[in-house]
């Protein structure tokens, strides 16, 4: 990442460290400016000035609010001089434990606060998770390998078979070719996954959000719209999920001193 930007008081950072890549985005007080990604550093980078990254305010590093789900790169940014690292502790949803994933646990909380409870997040990335909360307090979820996973990992471990871009709309359910049978085993498998979880939260909480987020979050829509058009009119998507939940964890902390 290369980018210089020209930046006011009120501005300030988000870095989300996700399983593959890093996740920015740039707030002028609460409002979000821009977002984009770039992918992890490499592991020589010892800290924050080797990197080709200017972003400041005049002469000074923007204030940074890190989150992390990998600690070899969360360890690059630890000189950063205007560095926030947010643990899960801080994150004030009842019932969570040990393990919960601060990327999870954020883009819950981000949900919470822009659409209300209870509310199902469905995190499309590497991994597949599904997060429930009601009454401000977890409720629960699940995790699965992710629909890009799944075929990198079919393609690696599995000699000959022809792994190739996802498709843009549902391969057939019983292929006629290796590449689309690996399409319809993975494509098919997940989609029935998703509308299982989402039909049974639904029926534990009617009146639930379900919102989508994450990097396939829409090539799944895509998918789902057309396996179950019905169930996919209740999605939300927004990708903003875990900025949101940054976003809220900034302005509690600002306001508590």
């Amino acid at each position: 990442m290369s980018a210089l930007f020209y930046v006011l008081e009120s501005n300030w950072l988000t870095l989300a460290i996700g399983n593959s890549r890093l996740h920015w985005a740039l707030f002028a007080g609460e409002s979000l400016l821009k977002n984009w990604d770039a992918p992890h550093l490499l592991a020589s980078c010892s800290n924050w000035a080797e990197l080709s990254v200017n972003i400041t305010n005049g002469d000074r590093p923007l204030p940074l609010f890190l989150a992390s789900v990998v600690p070899s790169q969360t360890a690059l940014w630890q000189t950063y001089p205007n560095l926030q690292i947010i643990t899960l502790d801080k994150v004030p949803i009842k019932g969570t434990y040990p393990t919960l994933g601060i990327d999870r646990a954020l883009a819950l909380w981000g949900a919470i606060e822009t659409y209300s409870i209870p509310v199902l997040v469905i995190d499309a990335g590497t991994a597949l998770t599904f997060t429930g909360a009601s009454n401000f307090s977890l409720v629960g979820g699940a995790i699965l390998p992710g629909l890009s996973l799944q075929f990198q990992s079919l393609g690696q471990k599995t000699a000959g078979l022809s792994i190739e871009e996802l498709p843009a709309q549902l391969p057939p359910r019983f292929a006629t070719n290796t590449t689309q049978a690996i399409q319809s085993g993975i494509i098919y498998t997940i989609i029935a996954s998703l509308c299982d979880y989402i039909q049974s939260w639904l029926q534990q909480y009617p009146n639930s959000k379900v919102v989508l987020t994450g990097g396939d979050r829409t090539i799944l829509l895509n998918y789902l719209s057309n396996y179950s058009p019905q169930l996919a009119t209740k999605i939300i998507v927004d990708g903003n999920l875990i900025f949101w939940g940054v976003r809220s964890y900034r302005k509690l902390y600002r306001a508590s001193g």
